[in-house]
């Protein structure tokens, strides 16, 4: 049943506010507006009491699926616990009240963050340098792919491909393309990771670099990427890592140890400050000393007089990606959350985060088909192959899901897994919790065995039932719409 909207609650004569009686001397109105401006009628406004309001938005709210609610099991999303210490800081007035146009020695806490923040993302990623200006993930790969193109056209050589393996973050083709390359596939190996082989075959004197995701989109970690980054190198192509996974690697491995010239983090990810629905991210990016120069401007520099300021002098940056620094408020809660886990307490948010991913594989594993063999870290990939047969899509689990109380994990991606069942617990829920979810699965693989009918109609216990998608997505319709007297 359709949740009532705040036109069905509406009872005439009652009212939310109360008003003092008018002390302005009454004139006519059209003395007071032109013609044009009059309304001719009264608004048909819902007529309801402020307990009737707040019950209806509370109501609604509840229907909502996030992270405070349960677990979110998204891949490559790493949709953890957001402390709340970290809203607390980032809403003290010396942050959350600045001004995005005030002076710089007005401010000198605020770029002080910024540039501590920089800096311990250096140290987590081994990259020589950082700019938090970037305001998304995708916006973070962008500014590579510019940065790349800047640095080959120094070089006198443009370069115009840049290569993708099929097991990379989706997201990716994209950035390249803006960026104006043409991207190539690489194809994985038959144990999912990269197949050097076929990126020998790949690589030449057109080839700008290749963006590589690690740990994968499978979850598994890229064991060969120093060879890969010495085979790009020795064609004098580049190499740039997609930091969507970064949760998997913190205080294990470094990407500029590993041989990367170029990387995106999502703070919003990685480091525990709120996503969803469209926001708020960051999307810094860090890069190696050959680009260097082409970062963003400007930069968060300090002084010797130990002041913080603005470097705007940067002649080979490829110019200002955000209109002021970044999204300063995902800033302030990133940094905090690394200062309160230090470089042990991140460790171990990767330790536990690879321990929980594994845990639910190995307890789904026989129930769902592994297209790949061996341990992952932070996320494991099923395929609903095995459900498929007796007539369960994956988006049939996803949506049966529902009725258990859990957002389902990502579907359908990585492309290289058919139904593909994407998981990633994080390091943030308990046992009982992981037990909870792996439960919940199993109960909807025994379901699609004994009444797949039950499956195929779900969602059964929510406020709207199944959808027809494809409906929903050529008609699309997000406002209310109220018919108004005389329309």
């Amino acid at each position: 049943m359709a949740e009532k909207t705040i036109y069905d609650l509406s009872r005439p004569g009652r009212t939310g506010v109360s008003l003092p009686a008018c002390d302005v001397p009454e004139q006519p109105v059209d003395q007071l507006l032109p013609d044009w401006a009059l309304r001719r009628r009264q608004p048909e406004l819902p007529e309801l009491a402020e307990i009737d309001v707040i019950r209806h938005f509370v109501q609604l709210s509840t229907l909502n699926y996030h992270v405070d609610k349960g677990l979110y099991p998204l891949g490559s999303c790493t949709m953890k616990h957001n402390p709340k210490i970290n809203e607390a800081v980032a809403r003290w007035p010396g942050f959350g009240l600045l001004h995005p146009h005030a002076p710089e020695q007005a401010v000198q806490g605020a770029l002080g963050l910024m540039h501590q923040l920089a800096g311990d993302l250096e140290q987590i990623s081994g990259m020589t340098r950082v700019s938090l200006q970037p305001a998304a993930g995708a916006q973070g790969e962008l500014a590579g792919m510019l940065m790349v193109r800047a640095y080959h056209q120094q070089q006198g050589n443009p370069r115009g491909k840049v290569i993708i393996p099929d097991n990379a973050h989706g997201t990716n083709p994209a950035s390249l393309a803006i960026a104006g390359f043409e991207p190539v596939v690489l194809k994985s190996g038959e144990d999912g990771l990269l197949d050097l082989e076929r990126l020998g075959k790949l690589v030449d004197e057109d080839v700008a670099a290749m963006m590589v995701t690690n740990p994968s989109t499978l979850g598994m970690f890229e064991k060969d990427l120093p060879k890969a980054a010495r085979m790009l190198h020795e064609a004098g192509a580049l190499l740039y890592m997609d930091g969507a996974n970064l949760n998997a690697l913190l205080g294990r491995a470094r990407p500029g140890d590993l041989g990367v010239d170029v990387m995106h983090f999502n703070l919003h990810k990685t480091f525990s400050t709120p996503h969803g629905g469209g926001g708020p991210g960051a999307g810094p990016v860090g890069v190696g000393e050959k680009l260097e120069p082409f970062l963003p401007a400007p930069t968060v520099e300090r002084g010797e007089d130990g002041s913080y300021f603005l470097d705007y002098k940067r002649p080979d940056a490829i110019g200002r990606l955000h209109g002021f620094l970044g999204n300063f408020g995902v800033l302030v809660r990133a940094w905090l959350y690394i200062r309160m886990h230090g470089a042990e307490g991140l460790k171990r948010v990767s330790e536990l985060a690879v321990l929980n991913a594994n845990y639910i594989r190995h307890r789904l594993s026989g129930v769902y088909e592994l297209p790949y063999d061996g341990d992952c870290l932070h996320e494991c990939v099923f395929s609903g192959d095995r459900q498929k047969a007796l007539g369960v899509r994956t988006l049939d689990i996803a949506k049966r899901l529902l009725d258990y109380g859990f957002h389902a994990p990502t579907i359908y991606f990585p492309l290289i897994v058919h139904e593909a069942l994407m998981i990633e617990p994080t390091e943030t829920e308990s046992l009982q919790a992981l037990d909870e979810f792996c439960e919940a699965m199993i109960a909807i693989a025994a379901e699609a065995e004994q009444d797949p009918q039950k499956v195929t109609s779900a969602p059964l216990t929510t406020p709207v039932g199944r959808m027809n998608e494809g409906k929903a997505a050529r008609e699309l319709n997000v406002c209310c719409r109220v018919a108004l007297a005389g329309d």
